[in-house]
């Protein structure tokens, strides 16, 4: 499997990228270390075997939406609690590897969560060894027989319905936005206690930022890390919506096939985080989904390249399994990677209000004073008493008078015309 490029390539949506090499196996060891223990170099520098002096995540349950989970590795014996396919291209139990490239994906992750090894320290062992599985199966791209946005809801609830502590989703839309049934579908996990935990993407799958179910608010979206601790040119990607970083490189898995690869990409990040949400929900039953993430972020190791809190690469940092689990964390009221819920308020249509409701009994209404008569209206071309006394009357009079006066000074005037005619004696 040397060099094969595995993608879930459909349209816009994909898994999240990887790259499978040699086998793992092959890594050089010390006389008498199981090889493929050695090369889960995780367990140490994350914290991970330190925290299983305190627990190993019994009592919880993961709910992997992937590909399915293969029935025969041994590492998944005694594992597996359940699962659905909601692809409708499964089998009912969600143990039939989906898809023509990327099968194996959801045995990968799987093992990565919650491996159970192949005997006492040997073959390869997940975060959360004692942790429970949930094999939810879905299909990418456009051969699956139902919709990507139908099957993610679908996957969702059943998870939830079935008892999932954490969810686990290693996959990517490419695009921020999500389809408005997510919204419900989401809402439902955080309603009912559940952590989701989801992969940030790749750049070598073309991922740029990091895309949906990334940007909803409230999952812990993980971004990835090389070996070292700095952000993957490859197998990672960057947005303001990243929690924390795990690593994303030099990574294996079991394949359906029992087979061991070594692989690259976010998809294998995520279930490391997942794991670690199973670890602290196992030893902190008392806390809720909103204090379990928030232990994850808060005892975060500061990565060496970031350069804010939270950072576009890192998030909060990189991932201390062991501080996760023991150290002294305040607890919060709200889930530090944001509300969904407010965000629908906020930006998807509001409802109508409700129409008000008619009165139960009639009401009384007082009976309206009577009208008063009426008055014949008067034309206002004829006078009445009051134009008459006031206007018509007292015009006639001045007009007479002027008239009268007029005719006087016309009078006299005529007569002293005709006076200074006469002849002078």
């Amino acid at each position: 499997m040397s060099g094969r490029v595995l993608s879930a390539v459909a349209s816009a949506i994909v898994a999240t990228g990887l790259v499978v090499a040699p086998s793992a196996a092959q890594a050089a060891t010390t006389p008498g270390t199981d090889p493929v223990r050695a090369a889960e170099y995780w367990l140490a520098d994350y914290g991970i075997e330190r925290a299983w002096e305190t627990t190993r995540g019994a009592g919880t349950k993961i709910a992997i939406i992937d590909t399915g989970i293969g029935r025969g590795p041994v590492e998944f014996d005694g594992a597996v609690a359940g699962g659905t396919d909601v692809s409708g291209a499964g089998s009912p139990d969600g143990r039939t590897p989906v898809g023509a490239v990327d099968a194996d994906h959801g045995s990968w992750v799987a093992s990565l969560a919650a491996g159970r090894g192949t005997g006492p320290g040997t073959g390869m062992i997940g975060v959360a060894p004692e942790a429970q599985l949930l094999s939810v199966s879905v299909a990418f791209g456009s051969s699956a027989p139902r919709s990507f946005s139908e099957q993610i809801a679908d996957a969702i609830r059943w998870s939830v319905d079935n008892g999932a502590d954490v969810i686990n989703m290693s996959l990517t839309t490419n695009v921020p936005d999500w389809p408005e049934s997510w919204d419900d579908a989401f809402l439902y996990a955080f309603d009912h206690d559940v952590v989701v935990v989801v992969a940030a993407g790749n750049r070598g799958s073309g991922t740029t930022r990091v895309g949906a179910p990334a940007t909803i608010p409230g999952v812990l979206t993980v971004g990835g890390v090389d070996r070292s601790g700095k952000a993957s040119i490859d197998a990672s990607t960057q947005g303001i919506t990243i929690g924390v970083s795990a690593p994303s490189e030099e990574l294996i898995g079991v394949s359906a096939d029992s087979t061991l690869v070594s692989w690259d990409g976010t998809s294998g990040a995520a279930p490391i985080v997942a794991g670690i949400a199973a670890l602290v929900r196992s030893a902190h039953p008392e806390l809720d989904a909103n204090n379990v993430i928030n232990r994850i972020v808060k005892t975060a190791r500061p990565a060496a390249g970031a350069t804010d809190v939270p950072d576009l690469l890192y998030g909060y940092g990189l991932v201390d399994a062991a501080a996760a689990v023991s150290a002294s964390v305040p607890t919060v009221s709200a889930n530090p990677m944001g509300s969904l819920q407010d965000w629908v308020r906020l930006y998807r249509r509001a409802p109508a209000a409700p129409l008000p409701q008619e009165p139960a009994a009639p009401v009384e209404v007082p009976p309206l004073p009577d009208a008063e008569t009426a008055t014949r209206a008067a034309s206002p071309l004829l006078p009445d008493r009051n134009t008459l006394l006031y206007g018509t009357l007292p015009l006639t009079l001045a007009t007479t008078a002027a008239i009268l006066v007029a005719l006087g000074v016309t009078a006299a005037v005529r007569r002293i015309r005709l006076a200074s005619r006469a002849p002078s004696r």
